[in-house]
């Protein structure tokens, strides 16, 4: 699955670190990876346990070909246990199953490895239950807790966890991550300068309204690089019914800043243009400020219009 790879990219302090954990042996008994969400913290907790239980080790890596690294890709691994929310919440019911599992004789020899995603949704029963566990954990066991907000997570289990922080995917990783879902550049690097998340951009990727209301702001941003008195006249036609709602009106501001950054940077060897750009660049930050005060959307761009094209 290649998580070595990504991590090595992605979250270069983080896996050199927990290489050197197991290389030395100084695993922790439970860990809470804290980050946005596809910033790593799931392939981080795969690797981990591909790792402990690989046959065939190879410089401090799993070979990512032996029945157990396979068996962990396929989510087949006896040894390994992946606990999700069921429905909004993950139930106290969810965690003592998780204890009786871990009870047992394992069927394998090896660590055991329990994965708790979405950690932050436990309820008050499951998170004492979890609280007890950690308390007194089994024997050659790993417990790992992912959450991208840490204070949802009792402070009595946070003190029991090494807590691992995970940076936000670099724009870089980000855009190749979005190609790799089959975006194209141009779509992947707009969406990598609206949001740092990966989730939250394929979630703008899928949304008809950002693709739809994209394609009506290029063409707006073409006329107003050009200066046409179509830019002021485009607004009241097809800009402002794109804007219904509070977070349409600055998401709409937020991806003509993107094409004008783009643009400034270039136009960077002609002074003249970068030094218009960069003054088209606060105008549009001075309208997304007068967003914020509440004043009027299509009054904002109007005016925003008439003052780009002046």
């Amino acid at each position: 699955m290649g998580e070595g790879n990504f991590l090595a990219q992605s979250q270069p302090l983080v896996y050199s670190q927990m290489k050197k954990n197991v290389e030395h042996e100084r695993l922790a008994h439970a860990y809470i990876f804290e980050g946005d969400n596809g910033c790593g913290k799931h392939e981080m907790a795969l690797w981990l346990a591909k790792r402990l239980l690989c046959l065939n080790v190879t410089e401090g890596k799993p070979c990512e070909q032996c029945v157990n690294c396979n068996r962990i890709n396929e989510g087949e691994h006896p040894n390994v246990q992946l606990l999700e929310p069921d429905g909004q919440t993950i139930k106290v019911y969810q965690i003592r199953q998780l204890q009786a599992e871990l009870a047992k004789s394992s069927f394998e020899k090896g660590m055991q490895i329990f994965v708790i995603q979405q950690a932050d949704k436990m309820n008050p029963s499951a998170a004492n239950s979890l609280l007890k566990l950690l308390e007194e954990p089994p024997g050659n066991s790993v417990a790992i807790l992912e959450t991208n907000v840490l204070g949802k997570i009792l402070p009595t289990i946070q003190s029991r966890c090494q807590i691992v922080h995970f940076s936000p995917l670099a724009k870089e990783h980000l855009i190749k991550r979005l190609e790799e879902n089959h975006l194209s550049t141009n779509v992947a690097k707009l969406i990598a300068n609206l949001t740092n998340s990966y989730d939250k951009a394929v979630e703008i990727s899928e949304d008809e309204w950002f693709n739809e209301t994209r394609e009506i702001i290029s063409t707006w941003f073409d006329y107003l690089k050009k200066g046409d008195p179509q830019a002021f006249i485009f607004v009241q036609k097809k800009v402002v019914a794109q804007a219904k709602e509070k977070e349409q009106q600055r998401m709409i501001f937020a991806i003509l800043l993107v094409y004008f950054q783009n643009e400034r940077d270039r136009s960077l060897e002609n002074r003249q243009q970068t030094q218009r750009n960069n003054h088209i660049l606060e105008l549009i930050l001075q309208a997304q400020q007068k967003l914020t005060a509440n004043v009027a959307f299509q009054g904002t761009a109007e005016q925003l219009a008439l003052r780009i094209i002046d």
